[in-house]
């Protein structure tokens, strides 16, 4: 079968590989659409996981059931299926502690084009397909489902650990796709108010649409700074840290309150230790806690999540950008994400 895949730290390109063969509880999937994802420029530009010899790229997609293992119970050859960007291992210990994203190692739930080919692939394999398989209602569509892939859990795992509560005051640094979904999720949590980072005119309009209420600029001075300014001098309750460097955690936690929580779900690709201020950290006794993480995977979070969109509550669409029509466009699509033009926001390949 032919891929786009990950050649060496730097390079990427177009090989032939197997079709990957389905074990008895597993699934092999044929794609709908695809999506790729800053975290794939991260992987091959900067090296972030290490080199990776000939491996299939991309983490976001769905797709058709092609083939079925023997004790796969609940997806048959032929159904159209949502699959998410990390895909656990149900039975470890990790999984039975509560962090599946982690089964078998630290971010070993995260198996598509880091640990095992990715989804552009003419087919892709899905471990546990029962566990990590969710049905795609007719009602979303395939272009849709890429956003439920990565993009939908990411931002809203980054409000889950920031704890966002009715009424705070919230920062989101950061309004890419994740951000925007940060966004969306901290209105969804009952937010008061919800100050963004970020300077693209496509994406500030998207943002206001999701529920932001103002906007700073790096560009335009010390992000806690502006914040300091626009809050009187109280700061902000929580903050969800969507992109930036090892760098942003410091102005995070100088304009935090104490007591407050940064949930961080930026995908640091290079720098080696990030940047705490000490004494805004209270000599580290300020109660301001840090918590990064890995977004869950799994059919019962796709499902509920995908009921957001279903219901209405939650229009992915806005996140769409750019829309290219065969498999061939996958390339293009991924160079979009290195390059980032203005208008970006998310590109979809459908097949």
């Amino acid at each position: 079968m032919k891929g786009y895949a990950m050649l060496k730290i730097g390079e990427a390109g177009w090989i032939e590989k197997e079709r990957p063969a389905c074990g008895p509880l597993d699934a092999i999937i044929k794609p709908l659409a695809l999506s790729p994802c800053t975290s794939d420029v991260h992987t091959v530009w900067e090296g972030a996981i290490g080199d990776r010899h000939n491996m299939i790229l991309g983490h976001e997609g769905c797709g058709v059931v092609d083939e079925v293992g023997s004790l796969v119970k609940d997806f048959k050859k032929g159904d159209r299926i949502m699959v998410a960007a990390i895909t656990p291992d149900w039975g470890s210990i990790e999984a039975q502690a509560g962090f599946g994203q982690h089964s078998g190692g630290m971010l070993a739930g995260w198996k598509f084009s880091n640990f095992k080919d990715g989804v552009f692939g003419e087919y892709f394999h899905v471990n546990e397909a029962d566990a990590n398989l969710a049905h795609l209602p007719d009602s979303i569509s395939p272009e849709e489902a890429c956003m439920l892939s990565d993009m939908v859990p990411t931002g809203f795992h980054g409000v889950e650990l920031a704890d966002v509560q009715f009424g705070d005051t919230v920062l989101v640094i950061g309004i890419g796709p994740v951000g925007l979904m940060a966004v969306a999720g901290t209105a969804l949590r009952g937010a008061s108010r919800i100050i963004c980072v970020g300077t693209r005119k496509k994406c500030r309009e998207v943002a206001t649409s999701y529920g932001a209420t103002d906007f700073i600029g790096y560009k335009d001075g010390p992000i806690d700074e502006q914040v300091m300014k626009l809050t009187d001098g109280q700061g902000v309750d929580k903050v969800v840290i969507a992109g930036g460097t090892v760098e942003t955690f410091e102005p995070a936690v100088k304009c935090l309150k104490s007591g407050g929580r940064i949930g961080s779900v930026n995908y640091l690709g290079s720098g080696t230790y990030v940047t705490i201020p000490r004494i805004e950290w209270g000599c580290g006794m300020a109660n301001k806690n840090i918590c990064g993480g890995l977004m869950p995977g799994g059919r019962r979070r796709l499902e509920k999540l995908g009921s957001l969109v279903s219901s209405g509550k939650l229009d992915v669409k806005k996140l769409i950008t750019h829309r290219f029509k065969g498999f061939e466009h996958v390339e293009e699509a991924l160079l979009l994400m290195k390059d980032k033009p203005a208008d970006l926001i998310k590109p979809v390949v459908v097949l």
